[in-house]
C-alpha cells in the first residue's frame, strides 16, 4: 500500500472492575479532547456512544444559542443534514418489502420528465448511480435555499438539468436522487413525509427527539449554527425544510440518532435482506448507508452537512456499538474529531492537538522556507510563505497551513502534525507518536 502523509497521519455491581475503570478513564479522555476542543473555540455540539443498545456516553459542548449563551444539552436537536438519507431509504426499503416498489421500477413511472428517466431505477437513486446532476451544485441555489420551494419548483429544476452520466455506468453524490425518493414515498402513500417519518421510524425506534425540522425554535431546544470569526460565534442563515426535504430536512440528538442505528441493524426497522443491500457498496456508496473504515472495523453510516451543521452517525455490527456527533460550531475537521474519539475508545495513541499560537514577522517565517525529503517517506514536503503564513505542500498530497507554536516549532492540529525545525531540516511528529526526520535540500 502506498503510504502517503495524510494517511499516516490520519476516524451496577459492588465494585467497579478494573475494565470498568479503564473505561471509564477512555470516557473521560473523550470528554477532555472536547471539552478541549471547545475551550479554544474549535468545535460546539453533541456526542453520544452506544453499546448493544445501552448509552455509556452523551454530552453536549457550547451553546445551542450562542447570542443568549443558552448552553446545549444531551436533548439539544441539531440538524442532520444527509444523515436524513438512512431514514429515507430505510423507507423505501420498507415499501418494498410491502410490496408496493420494487428497486428495478424505473422512474419515468413517477416522474417522466427527468432526464433518462426511463433508463433510471429506484435501486439507482438510492446508490447515486442515477446521473441526475446535483441541484445543491447548481449556480442558483444560494438564491433560493432559504425560501420555501413547492414540488413543482423543485421538479422544474431537476427536468431541466443535464445528466451527468448515463444511469447505472458509475456512481456520484447527489441529492436530487434523495429528493425525488421523498417525493415518491409521499406518492405511494399519500402521505406527507413527516407522516411518514413518524409512523414508520421515529415511532417504531422510540425517537422523541427525532422529526422533521421547521424554523428554528430555541424555546423548542433547538440549536442554531455557527461559524467562528473575528472572535465571535457568527449564526448562519437558515434553509428552508422544502429545499432540503428527504435529503436533508431531518434534526435529531446524538442520542436518538444512535438509538437510531442500533434499531436499525437489529432488524426492528427493516429486514436482514434489506438491511443488506442498503449495506453493499458499489462505486463508493451502498443504497442509503456509506462505510467508514477506522483500522480493522468497518463502520456504517452516514455523514451530512447543511447551513453550518455537521453530523456524523455510524455502527460497526460486530460489537454492536454505534456514536454520533453532531456539530453546530467550529473551526476544526469533524473527521479528526471522530478519528480522535475512536482512538480514544480503542485506546490507540492519540495526541491531543496543539492548539496554541504565537505571532511572528515575515523573517522568522520566511528562514523556514525550502524543499524537504526523508529517504523513509515517497514524497518531499515544499515549504513556503504565502500570505504571512506558512504553507506546507507533499508531494502529489494536498496544502496545509502550518501554525507557529515558537520560532522553531508549527503544527496542523486537524491532523495532529507537529513539525520542529532545526539546522539541518525538521523533525515530523504525528498523532500516532511516530517521527521521521526530514533534510533542507
Amino acid at each position: 500500500m502506498k503510504r502517503t502523509l495524510l494517511s499516516l497521519l490520519t476516524i451496577f455491581i459492588a465494585g467497579p472492575s478494573f475494565a470498568q475503570q479503564a473505561d471509564l478513564a477512555k470516557f473521560r479522555k473523550i470528554d477532555s479532547l472536547l471539552t478541549y476542543l471547545n475551550a479554544n473555540n474549535k468545535f460546539m455540539g453533541s456526542v453520544a456512544i452506544q453499546e448493544k443498545g445501552k448509552v455509556v456516553f452523551d454530552k453536549a459542548y457550547g451553546f445551542a444559542n450562542a447570542e443568549n449563551k443558552l448552553a446545549a444539552k444531551p436533548d439539544t436537536k441539531y440538524k442532520i443534514g444527509s444523515v436524513t438519507k438512512i431514514f429515507t431509504a430505510a423507507m423505501i426499503f420498507q415499501l418494498i418489502e410491502e410490496k408496493k416498489l420494487n428497486l428495478n421500477r424505473p422512474l419515468s413511472e413517477f416522474y417522466p420528465k427527468i432526464p433518462n428517466a426511463d433508463k433510471i431505477t429506484i435501486g439507482h437513486l438510492l446508490n447515486h448511480k442515477s446521473g441526475i446532476t446535483n441541484y445543491t451544485d447548481s449556480p442558483d441555489f444560494e438564491s433560493y435555499r432559504t425560501q420555501q420551494q413547492t414540488k413543482k419548483d423543485m421538479l422544474a429544476r431537476l427536468e431541466s438539468g443535464e445528466p451527468v452520466f448515463d444511469p447505472g455506468v458509475r456512481g456520484e453524490y447527489s441529492n436530487s436522487n434523495y429528493i425525488l425518493l421523498g417525493y415518491i414515498i409521499q406518492d405511494i402513500t399519500k402521505k406527507s413525509y413527516k407522516e411518514n417519518l413518524s409512523q414508520r421510524i421515529t415511532g417504531k425506534a422510540g425517537l422523541k427527539n427525532t422529526y422533521y425540522y421547521t424554523k428554528i425554535n430555541p424555546k423548542r431546544n433547538e440549536a442554531y449554527s455557527y461559524t467562528f470569526t473575528n472572535g465571535k460565534w457568527d449564526r448562519t442563515e437558515e434553509w428552508h425544510e422544502s429545499v432540503a426535504g428527504a435529503a436533508g430536512a431531518i434534526q435529531s440528538t446524538a442520542t436518538d440518532l444512535t438509538k437510531f442505528i442500533n434499531t436499525l441493524f437489529t432488524g426492528k426497522i427493516v429486514s436482514k435482506s434489506s438491511l443488506d443491500q442498503m449495506m453493499t457498496i458499489d462505486w463508493g456508496f451502498g443504497k442509503g448507508l456509506l462505510a467508514y473504515p477506522f483500522l480493522e472495523r468497518k463502520f456504517f453510516g452516514y455523514n451530512g452537512g447543511i447551513e453550518s451543521f455537521k453530523s456524523v452517525v455510524s455502527y460497526y455490527p460486530k460489537e454492536e456499538m454505534g456514536f454520533a456527533v453532531l456539530v453546530n460550531g467550529g473551526d476544526y475537521n469533524t473527521n479528526d474529531i471522530i478519528l480522535g474519539i475512536l482512538s480514544i475508545y480503542y485506546k490507540k495513541p492519540f495526541i491531543f492537538p496543539n492548539l496554541t499560537s504565537v505571532a511572528l514577522d515575515e523573517s522568522a517565517l520566511k528562514v523556514h522556507e525550502g524543499i524537504y525529503s526523508t529517504p523513509s517517506l515517497p514524497f518531499k514536503v515544499d515549504i513556503k510563505l504565502v500570505k504571512d503564513e506558512l504553507v506546507a505542500h507533499a508531494t502529489n498530497q494536498g496544502s496545509f497551513p502550518l501554525n507557529p507554536v515558537s520560532e522553531n516549532e508549527f503544527n496542523y492540529p486537524p491532523a495532529g502534525i507537529t513539525i520542529t525545525f532545526n539546522a539541518k531540516g525538521f523533525t515530523l511528529r504525528q498523532a500516532d507518536g511516530s517521527t521521521s526526520q526530514f533534510t533542507k535540500e
